[in-house]
């Protein structure tokens, strides 16, 4: 039995914290109904069946994390290089790679590279007390980077809200860049949806102040997506000056709780727009460095990004007890405060406070840019399973399934074998990019 829980732990790549499932599978021929497969756990050491966590943090399971940022490459790559039901030619469409950032909601210490943080007014104080200024130098290592100058003056609530409104700010930036598209080509707006279809895929990336800002790589198709080139008067230039008219333009009012006033939402004045390039193109951003930049933030856990936690925090004690900068403490306890009005109910603000009150996927992307995490999912499960290789069909089967949940993780000594497994398996695949990359025609 030992020996099929060793073969249980391979199978899920060393998973820090996999699922422990009890049950069975049956497959049957559909005319005839004889069986054709059977699997049970009673056979199994503790008749359970182990299964990945796909947690996506590489602090939480790294094996799981690598596996995530695998599909994902997987998936951002083949919105602009073609691949997994994308056809090639979409790396001849428009494409950027677009950053959009928070609007200041107080002065805060930055990375000054060698000069003082903020020397302007520094001798002046604020209503507070505080400096309005700042003499030191701090590099990116300095914990006071991101902090803000005087936390009576920052704008908690500005910042909370605009993370739990962060969507709708995508949403209208997305219309408006079809509203400047249309008015640049002389189209009306039906007009152009009938002519052009915009795609993308983005991240969330928490900066050092923790405000989030969005990267996002957006492709330009015809109407009916990657499989219709766009118009030739859409080129990459033209997008990008819409992006930046478009972005600028977007403005949200919220009309929340009274004792909050009127806040406008839109998006900060730093704005990045750089074109995309394949592998044989001089200019811009490569392909392959964008989705593997993406790839990699996506498994960053909330220490890593300033983010809060990993987890939900159920009340005020688990903040004040949460290992975070007073910074992030105090937008986590904005949150927490908020999220009680009965006007911001619909925000759900307590159940993101772990989040700082951001209710999004960190990555997200439009229905036609590429394939999907469970499209991948399934094809690397039908290929472990040898049935692309045999060519194997589940066509003319029933298949009936019974599994319950019965926990989860591993035992102390469970889990160093598991890691250990873990870091083998990651060897090895070192070792095979090595030698790939050593073949004639192979990329370093």
């Amino acid at each position: 039995m030992f020996d099929g829980w060793l073969a249980q732990v391979t199978a899920t790549g060393g998973c820090a914290h996999p699922i422990h499932l009890t049950g069975s599978t049956s497959t049957r021929d559909a005319s005839s109904g004889e069986l054709l497969h059977h699997y049970d756990t009673s056979e199994e050491l503790g008749e359970r069946l182990l299964v990945r966590c796909r947690n996506r943090r590489d602090s939480v399971c790294p094996p799981c994390s690598r596996l995530h940022a695998g599909d994902t490459f997987h998936l951002v790559s083949a919105g602009l290089l073609g691949g997994k039901s994308v056809p090639e030619d979409v790396r001849d469409h428009p494409r950027l790679f677009i950053t959009l950032t928070a609007p200041g909601f107080g002065p805060v210490h930055r990375v000054s590279d060698g000069r003082p943080c903020r020397p302007w007014r520094a001798t002046a104080l604020c209503e507070h007390g505080r400096a309005r200024g700042c003499l030191d130098v701090h590099d990116s290592a300095d914990s006071a980077v991101g902090q803000p100058l005087c936390r009576d003056c920052y704008d908690y609530p500005a910042h909370v809200l605009w993370h739990a409104n962060a969507g709708r700010l995508w949403k209208a930036f997305t219309d408006n860049l079809y509203n400047h598209l249309a008015a640049r080509s002389g189209r009306t707006r039906s007009g152009l949806r009938r002519a052009v279809r915009l795609s993308y895929a983005k991240v969330a990336e928490y900066q050092r102040r923790a405000a989030v800002h969005v990267h996002a790589v957006l492709r330009v198709d015809g109407p009916s997506g990657p499989d219709d080139p766009p118009p030739l008067w859409l080129s990459a230039g033209a997008l990008r000056e819409c992006v930046v008219s478009a972005a600028a333009a977007v403005r949200l009012k919220t009309d929340f709780a009274p004792a909050l006033g009127e806040h406008q939402l839109r998006w900060g004045s730093q704005l990045d727009v750089r074109p995309l390039r394949s592998f044989d193109t001089a200019d811009g951003l490569t392909d392959d460095a964008v989705a593997a930049y993406v790839a990699k933030y996506v498994t960053k856990g909330a220490a890593e990004t300033h983010a809060g936690l990993d987890h939900r925090v159920t009340s005020r004690e688990d903040i004040l007890c949460a290992s975070v900068s007073p910074h992030v403490r105090l937008l986590m306890s904005t949150c927490w405060r908020l999220g009680g009005l009965p006007e911001l109910s619909e925000l759900r603000l307590r159940a993101w406070t772990h989040s700082l009150g951001y209710r999004g996927h960190i990555l997200t992307k439009s229905r036609a840019y590429s394939t999907t995490y469970a499209a991948l999912r399934e094809e690397r499960a039908r290929h472990q399973q040898g049935v692309l290789d045999s060519g194997d069909s589940d066509e003319g089967t029933v298949t009936d399934s019974s599994w319950r949940y019965v926990g989860s993780g591993h035992s102390p000594g469970a889990a160093l074998i598991a890691a250990g497994i873990a870091a083998d398996l990651q060897q090895n695949r070192e070792v095979a990019r090595e030698a790939a990359a050593d073949e004639p025609g192979g990329r370093r």
